[in-house]
């Protein structure tokens, strides 16, 4: 199964948080938007750990990390209008406009997203 993981769902990995059994089975050959990686990489150096570390992991569960272009940022601007009432991040609309173009289930731990109807499967890790 391909999946798509958001940086909530890579961090509890990498962190050893909460959610992170969930994530693990899927990990391997997903896919996470380049916007959501760097997010990973900040938010993981300001928690002390290190930004090799999420290479690392990147890395050997073989995750493809997928620019960030003009196509994609269409996307995530299209998605703006409807997201707003949720507060959804240029992230949050990254992850989701990438699981949507592959039709692949999104892997978060962010509940604001889950009872969003925008005909893909996302699934709270926690």
């Amino acid at each position: 199964m391909n999946a798509v993981i958001d940086a909530s769902a890579l961090l509890a990995v990498l962190l050893d948080e909460q959610g992170a059994t969930a994530v693990i089975p899927v990990m391997r050959g997903s896919a996470i938007s380049a916007l959501n990686a760097s997010e990973c990489f900040s938010r993981a150096v300001d928690r002390g750990a290190s930004a090799d570390g999420v290479a690392a992991m990147l890395r050997d569960f073989e995750m493809e990390v997928v620019s960030f272009g003009l196509h994609e940022a269409q996307a995530v601007a299209d998605l703006r209008p409807r997201m707003r009432a949720v507060g959804a991040s240029l992230g949050d609309r990254a992850c989701l406009a990438l699981a949507m173009a592959r039709t692949a289930p999104l892997y978060t731990g962010d509940r604001r997203l889950a009872d969003l109807d925008l005909g893909i499967d996302i699934r709270l890790i926690r």
